[in-house]
Order: C-alpha cells, then sequence, then structure tokens
C-alpha cells in the first residue's frame, strides 16, 4: 500500500515552491513551449510530402505524436489550475489545447475530469472501465469523442487540401498521431495506473485505487509526461506535471 505520511507534495515548502514557480510563470512558459512547438512542427510537416518510404518519417510521426500528449498533458494541468494563476489564463490555454486536439471540449471534460478525482475506480468515475484493455479502450473512446469532432476534422482535412495542403501529410501529422496520443494516454495515464481486477485480487491498495511508476524520470516523461506518477497526482493535483519528478524524492524532509 502506498503511504501519504510522508509524501513530498504536502510539504509546506514544496506547495510553496509551486505557488512561487507559477507565480513566475513557469506553468505558462511550459504551456507555450508544447502549444508553440506542436504547432510549427504541424506547419513544417505539413508544409511537404512524405513518401511512406522515407524513413525519418516514422520518428517525425512519434514526435508529433509525442507533442499531441504534451497538449493533452497541459489542459489537463489547466483543469487543475496549474497552468496560470491566473483562471482567465488557465481557462482559455486549456480551451485551445483541446480544440487543437481533435475539437475536444473543455466544459464537457472538465467536469468529467474532476469526478474522475471524486470517484475513481468506481462505476460513477467516466475514465473507468473493465479489466480487459479492448473494452476497457473502446468505452474510454466512446465517452469522450463525439460526432462533431469527426465532422470537424474532416471539414478542416476537405479545407486544408483546398488551400493545397497535402492529404497524405494531413494523416501522418495529424490523424494519426492525434489517435496515437490517444491510445498513449490511456494506456500511460488511465489503463496502467487505475487497472483493477477484483476476481483475481488485482486492486491497487489505496485510496485513490491508483498505482505509481518507479522514479524513472525519463521513462515517465517519454511515456506521458510524468503521468505515470499516477498516485502522487491524484494525492496532490495542484502539482503540475513538471514538478510530479520531485514528489518522489524528498528534498524537503
Amino acid at each position: 500500500m502506498i503511504s501519504d505520511a510522508s509524501f513530498v507534495g504536502h510539504h509546506p515548502r514544496f506547495k510553496a515552491l509551486v505557488h512561487r514557480r507559477l507565480r513566475k510563470g513557469w506553468g505558462l512558459g511550459m504551456a507555450t513551449l508544447i502549444m508553440g512547438a506542436w504547432a510549427l512542427f504541424l506547419l513544417l510537416a505539413c508544409s511537404r510530402s512524405w513518401s511512406w518510404q522515407n524513413p525519418s518519417l516514422y520518428p517525425a510521426m512519434a514526435l508529433q505524436t509525442f507533442l499531441f500528449t504534451g497538449l493533452f498533458i497541459t489542459a489537463h494541468d489547466a483543469m487543475h489550475g496549474t497552468v496560470s494563476l491566473n483562471p482567465v489564463f488557465n481557462r482559455w490555454i486549456g480551451r485551445l489545447c483541446l480544440w487543437a486536439f481533435a475539437f475536444n471540449s473543455w466544459n464537457r471534460m472538465l467536469p468529467d475530469h474532476h469526478r474522475h478525482h471524486r470517484h475513481v475506480g468506481t462505476d460513477e468515475d467516466p475514465d473507468f472501465g473493465p479489466p480487459r484493455f479492448g473494452a476497457w479502450f473502446f468505452g474510454f473512446v466512446s465517452h469522450y469523442v463525439r460526432w462533431y469532432q469527426i465532422l470537424l476534422c474532416a471539414i478542416l482535412f476537405n479545407y486544408l487540401q483546398w488551400l493545397g495542403v497535402q492529404g497524405s501529410s494531413m494523416v501522418q501529422f495529424y490523424i494519426i498521431p492525434s489517435f496515437l496520443s490517444l491510445l498513449q494516454l490511456f494506456y500511460f495515464g488511465t489503463y496502467l495506473p487505475h487497472f483493477s481486477d477484483p476476481g483475481r485480487g488485482l486492486v491497487p491498495n489505496n485510496a485513490h485505487r491508483s498505482r505509481t511508476q518507479q522514479a524513472r524520470h525519463l521513462w515517465a516523461f517519454l511515456t506521458c509526461y510524468f503521468f505515470g506518477y499516477h498516485w502522487e497526482h491524484h494525492e496532490a493535483p495542484a502539482t503540475p506535471w513538471w514538478m510530479l519528478p520531485l514528489t518522489k524524492s524528498s528534498p524537503f524532509s
């Protein structure tokens, strides 16, 4: 069982450090970096034609997938007020990131995410599902993806084609990376942390019904922006993603 008895995220000095860095604009800086990198790379990638036989295509698509994931993680931080201490900036950055990520709705996802935190691992948790990966992923996608998002993506796709953007480039750097990012977010940010199978005795043994990765920061960053440190996130949701690694040590004890 994970214990919160000496959890760094509750230490007054850690909380003060988070607040100080947010006040200095660290959260806005991280959000700007991710949003800018995503937009710039998408623009540059779609400005040329890529052959499926080009070996450099696949690392480029992987990078764009990672940046898509960063968009959602930034929106997630905004849901917890950890992009900026200014609630207006928080709200609009969250909206913009979700809109860029296949036209997701802030107004719909915000209450669902907080419902997940209040009722994690129960029937009232919108992110929770059966232990089988495929069934859980299908339920997850069915809950969060709406028909109007697919319609808007189709309209955007055809409009950009009319403007002269290669359709194959949009498939390679928007459609496929957005789906792969959804899969990445689900697997590393929902399925692994919250996997529960009572019939086999596999139930996370803590109040948040959440697991956590070992403190391997590079792997945790590459897989899901430290979101694998998931018990820590639930225990201290006001900690931004870029400070979660500090919760795995005890610098304030």
